[in-house]
C-alpha cells in the first residue's frame, strides 16, 4: 500500500499548489520526490491511482479516467522537479535569500559560521594645551598591545608610538580614529584605538567653542572710571584694549577676530570675548566715603 503524501504534507487533496510548496519547504521527505505535484496530470494520476500509479504507470482499460494510459514510471531526477515547482535547485533558497544578511551579524549559517567579532572601541584622551592647538601640532602616543607570534599561537606585549597630526582649531570631543591597533587574538579583530581631544587647563584663556574668554580683574574705581586691558595671546603677541563704558556686573567686551582658528580655514578666527571680575575695597575711612557720596550724588 502506497504512502499518503497529503497526510505526510498534512494537507487535504483539495489543498491548491500554493499550499503544497509551502507545507513541503518545512516538511522536505525525500519520499516525495515521487510527487512532482507542479504537472497536472501526474498529480491527476496520483489522485487517483495512488503511489504505485506514479512509479508503475497508470492500469490498462482506464482510458476513460480522463488519465494517462500508459505507464509512467519517474525518473527520480529530483533537481527538475525542485526547478520547476520551486524556481530553483533549493526549495529553501527563499529562506536563505531573507536571513542572508543575518549570518554576516554573526547569526551563524553560511557566511557568518566561524567570523570573527571586533572587539568594542579604546578611547583615550588627548589633552591638548591651547597654544597647540592653536598653531596644530604633532604628538606621539606609545601604546602597548598584544601581538600574535609568528607561530599563530602566542603572543607578546610590545609597544607602538602612533602618530597624530594635530589641526589648528580641533575642538574638545574631536575624535581620532586607529583602526585595528587593539590587542591581537586568534579568534578576534583587533579593537581601533580612539583618541578624543580635551582641552587642557590654561592659566588665561579657556575656550567656548572657536572663541576665547579672558577673565579681567580690575578695581571699582576703573571699572566707573575707565581702564585698558593687557592681554598676552596665544601667539606671543601683547595686545591693548580700551574700555571706556561703565563696567558693570555681566558687562563684556569683544574683540573680533583674536579668537581659535577654525578648522576648515585656518586663516580666519573666532572672537575673543573679555569679561570682568571687578574688586571692591574691604573697607572705607569715613572720609572716603563722604566723597563717594558726593561723587555719585546727582
Amino acid at each position: 500500500m502506497g504512502q499518503d503524501y497529503y497526510s505526510i504534507l498534512c494537507l487535504t487533496r483539495s489543498a491548491s499548489d500554493a499550499d503544497i510548496k509551502k507545507a513541503y519547504k518545512f516538511s522536505y521527505p525525500s519520499q516525495l520526490n515521487y510527487l512532482n505535484v507542479n504537472t497536472a496530470r501526474k498529480r491527476a494520476v496520483y489522485d487517483q491511482f495512488g503511489e504505485e500509479g506514479l512509479k508503475s504507470g497508470v492500469p490498462h482499460g482506464t482510458a476513460d479516467s480522463g488519465a494517462w494510459t500508459q505507464g509512467y514510471t519517474f525518473h527520480g531526477n529530483a533537481d527538475k522537479v525542485f526547478r520547476d515547482f520551486f524556481g530553483g535547485d533549493n526549495p529553501f533558497q527563499e529562506f536563505y535569500d531573507r536571513v542572508d544578511g543575518d549570518m554576516h551579524m554573526g547569526f551563524g549559517g553560511l557566511h557568518g559560521r566561524g567570523a570573527k567579532k571586533q572587539d568594542p572601541a579604546i578611547e583615550r584622551e588627548l589633552q591638548l594645551s591651547l597654544e597647540e592647538v592653536y598653531h596644530g601640532c604633532t604628538k606621539k602616543m606609545k601604546i602597548s598591545r598584544r601581538v600574535m607570534n609568528e607561530d599563530g599561537h602566542t603572543s607578546s606585549i610590545r609597544d607602538k608610538i602612533l602618530t597624530i597630526s594635530v589641526k589648528k582649531g580641533w575642538k574638545p570631543g574631536t575624535r581620532i580614529t586607529f583602526p585595528q591597533e587593539g590587542d591581537q587574538g586568534p579568534n578576534n579583530v583587533p579593537a581601533d584605538i580612539v583618541f578624543i581631544v580635551k582641552d587642557k587647563t590654561h592659566p588665561r584663556f579657556r575656550r567656548e567653542g572657536i572663541n576665547l574668554v579672558y577673565t579681567a580683574k580690575l578695581p571699582l574705581v576703573k571699572a566707573l572710571t575707565g581702564y585698558t586691558v593687557e592681554i598676552h595671546t596665544l601667539d606671543e603677541r601683547v595686545i591693548h584694549i580700551p574700555i571706556t563704558d561703565i563696567v558693570e556686573p555681566g558687562y563684556k567686551k569683544m574683540v573680533p577676530g583674536e579668537g581659535m582658528p577654525i578648522t576648515k580655514d585656518p586663516e580666519q578666527h573666532g572672537d575673543l570675548i573679555i569679561e570682568f571680575e571687578i574688586e571692591f575695597p574691604n573697607s572705607l575711612t569715613p572720609d572716603r566715603k563722604e566723597l563717594l557720596r558726593k561723587a555719585l550724588t546727582h
